[in-house]
């Protein structure tokens, strides 16, 4: 299991900013104004070799008399996710200062015994120092100035939270080669259970026709042409304005957790139902984690060829932003075409297997960069240097140059498809990182030889003369 760090704080002190630069993403909305997160956000964030599940929550501690209603529930939702998480990150306001509900919220938190890092944020043109002494009067030993919009003082703040969590045991075994791991997601009462059970022969997890069958991620270990697998099959994840129930939230971050378990993921789609948003959204989730994707349509059969089609150009309309997605009609009642996805599986196998050089992925960069350049920035061109292979699930590439940070995001994608055609995977994601070096002659002044000062002399005589 990864460590989970939840965010938490009042209204409007920058905690969906937060969650967004952690997670590379811009999945939580944001906005100037207070009340715009109401439920809890998962997402996936990496800091160097260490992975999280991060948890945007809903402001807390300030009452809305309009609605007040939706205030508790915002605020059970937050404290939900807090007792959830292995760690706490309390943002609050450096410009606003400390408040009443501040002293209060501490009280609460402290109830929970988890470890707490309060982040001071909005501190831009600010006096950090001032802050810092000011919310001292909590009694925390862990206090952070940071800018969650411009990013300043996050990685400080990642490193200490990295260093708090040792690496767990579960994390240890979730690392031990026991299989290939392949997790089947979707929402409620599509097929998955059904499923598992085609996949591996035997009726071994409970298949019902109703939703909300599974209530935990369970782990099958088994045995197929002589290779070993470990499917992991999910509970229903359901939009979360639906989801009431206690056991059912669990249930659903034992879902995302499952995503990161796995090596690969069968997203299992109801085509009776069509394509629905919560079908995009769970794609979604897989495309940030990195991880290769499967796309079993089920219950194709007994469908009319026109709602056929119907479907699979929703599926071409909806998914277009996974292009390399692996797509398999299914029949998991009656085991249509389960075989053929053990088919696709060896071969994603294959593509996570690769051993590239520096020079050839370098090679592919230098193909890249010269069909397409990357953008001036203030009249000077990004310079991508040289990349490397950073890991292999996923696959994360290593890019290094200048100027990186302002690598926009459709370039980045567009480095992304480059290096899966060139490199021939199937049914795999790349992630790019960018990392730019220190210049080692920073702030040194170049000493001049004997006869380098002799000459720059000559030279200043020459020049007083003209």
């Amino acid at each position: 299991m990864k460590p989970v760090i939840a965010i938490v704080g009042r209204p409007n002190v920058g905690k969906s900013t937060l969650f967004n630069r952690l997670t590379s993403s811009r999945d939580a909305l944001v906005a100037d104004r207070p009340g715009v997160t109401r439920d809890r956000q998962y997402g996936y964030g990496h800091h160097d070799s260490r992975a999280f599940l991060i948890i945007d929550t809903g402001g807390i501690g300030e009452e809305d008399h309009d609605s007040a209603d939706v205030a508790e529930l915002m605020t059970e939702q937050s404290m939900l996710a807090a007792s959830e998480a292995s760690v706490l990150v309390w943002i609050v306001d450096g410009r606003t200062g400390l408040t009443h509900v501040d002293e209060s919220l501490i009280n609460e938190f402290r109830k929970l015994n988890k470890p707490l890092f309060l982040a001071i944020n909005k501190l831009e043109g600010h006096d950090s120092t001032m802050a810092i002494s000011e919310f001292a009067r909590l009694g925390l030993d862990s206090v952070w100035p940071i800018s969650a919009k411009r990013g300043d003082g996050v990685n400080d703040l990642l490193d200490t939270i990295s260093e708090t969590i040792p690496v767990t045991e579960e994390e240890i075994e979730g690392e031990i080669e026991e299989g290939l791991a392949i997790s089947v997601l979707g929402r409620p009462n599509v097929g998955k259970s059904t499923l598992v059970n085609r996949m591996i022969g035997e009726e071994r997890v409970l298949a019902f026709d109703h939703p909300g069958t599974t209530r935990d991620s369970i782990r099958i270990p088994f045995q197929k042409n002589n290779k070993d697998y470990v499917l992991i099959d999910t509970a229903g994840v359901r939009r979360k304005s639906k989801v009431h129930d206690v056991i059912e939230k669990f249930s659903i971050l034992k879902s995302f957790e499952a995503i990161e378990a796995a090596t690969i993921i069968i997203l299992v789609i109801d085509a009776t139902e069509g394509v629905t948003e919560q079908d995009s959204t769970l794609l979604g989730m897989i495309e940030d984690s990195g991880k290769s994707a499967i796309i079993a349509v089920n219950k194709l059969d007994g469908m009319e060829a026109s709602d056929k089609e119907r479907v699979k150009a929703q599926l071409d309309r909806k998914f277009a932003f996974v292009d390399y997605a692996v797509y398999h009609d299914i029949s998991a009642l009656h085991g249509t075409g389960v075989g053929n996805i053990f088919k696709s599986i060896n071969k994603i196998e294959k593509s996570l297997d690769i051993d590239v050089s520096t020079s050839d992925m370098t090679e592919i960069l230098e193909y890249a960069v010269n069909k397409n350049p990357p953008q001036l920035v203030q009249g000077r061109r990004i310079k991508l240097r040289y990349a490397h292979i950073g890991d292999t699930n996923p696959i994360r590439v290593i890019i290094h140059g200048n100027q990186v940070d302002k690598v926009p995001d459709a370039y980045r994608r567009y480095l992304q498809k480059i290096f899966r055609q060139q490199l021939k995977l199937v049914g795999t994601a790349v992630l790019v990182e960018f990392k730019s070096g220190d210049n080692p002659y920073k702030d040194k002044k170049n000493k001049l030889t004997d006869r380098q000062v002799a000459k720059r002399r000559r030279l200043m005589k020459f020049v007083k003369k003209r």
